[in-house]
């Protein structure tokens, strides 16, 4: 069996406010997986996510990422192995043009010269992208900065790609773009995502979060087709999509 690229065992986590947004998480995702994370809104979805590269600090449980405890002394090497992409890519993009984007993070870490500028290559090839290196991301479509937003992950050549509401704000052809790439890309996923079909088209596997606990843990299909798991957490399929039958 190989080392989980996410390993979470007992994970606790309360807010200041005393709100226990964490309940005794168990999570394993092993290299390759694309996991969909599901669950209603205030489910500890973000939460969750937020403690895979240090950010926020279990109570109680440990988290690793690919054998590496995450730790106040390993934080640049997790930082590096967890790539996460925001719900907004400008919270990802505040350089002039597009390559120093996704340069400045393998520059920060010391590449140089021709290793950065090959790194930089590689990850815009990888979205499709290439043409866009020399523009301003500022006066790109929402889906071309999504996309360069992803770019700046890959750069750093991670160990899991963390997508936090992917969909939002795509139109449907943005929608089916994104889903070309990621379906592409081959590494380990998380996808935190409302968007249950698209969970479904891109995740063999859910995982449903509720109550700071997780309450499902299994096939996507098989997951969306429980009709009483999915009343009870919230989760609402479009009118007339039958996931017994797409896909």
């Amino acid at each position: 069996m190989s080392v989980p690229t996410v390993e979470m065992q007992g994970v606790t986590f309360a807010y200041p406010d005393g709100h226990r947004a964490l309940d005794g998480v168990d999570l394993h995702v092993h290299p390759g997986e694309r996991v969909a994370l599901l669950g209603p809104n205030g489910a500890g979805k973000t939460t969750l996510v937020l403690h895979l590269n240090g950010i926020l600090t279990a109570a109680a449980g440990t988290v690793s990422i690919a054998g590496l405890a995450v730790e106040k002394d390993t934080m640049v090497e997790i930082r590096r192995r967890v790539g996460i992409v925001f719900q907004d890519p400008d919270d990802q993009l505040f350089m002039p043009t597009v390559a120093a984007d996704v340069a400045f993070g393998p520059a920060n870490l010391g590449l140089r010269d021709a290793d950065l500028d090959e790194r930089v290559a590689a990850a815009l090839a990888a979205v499709g992208v290439e043409r866009l290196r020399d523009r301003a991301p500022h006066h790109l479509s929402f889906g071309e900065r999504r996309l360069v937003a992803i770019a700046t992950v890959l750069a750093m050549e991670p160990e899991i790609v963390v997508l936090d509401e992917p969909t939002a704000n795509l139109d449907p052809a943005g929608r089916r773009e994104l889903a070309e790439v990621l379906d592409g890309l081959g590494h380990t996923m998380l996808l935190v995502t409302h968007d249950l079909p698209y969970a479904l088209q891109l995740c063999p596997r859910s995982v449903v979060l509720n109550g700071g606990r997780i309450v499902a843990d299994g096939p996507t299909r098989q997951i969306l087709s429980d009709r009483a798991l999915m009343a009870a957490n919230r989760l609402e399929l479009p009118y007339g999509f039958d996931p017994s039958i797409i896909g």
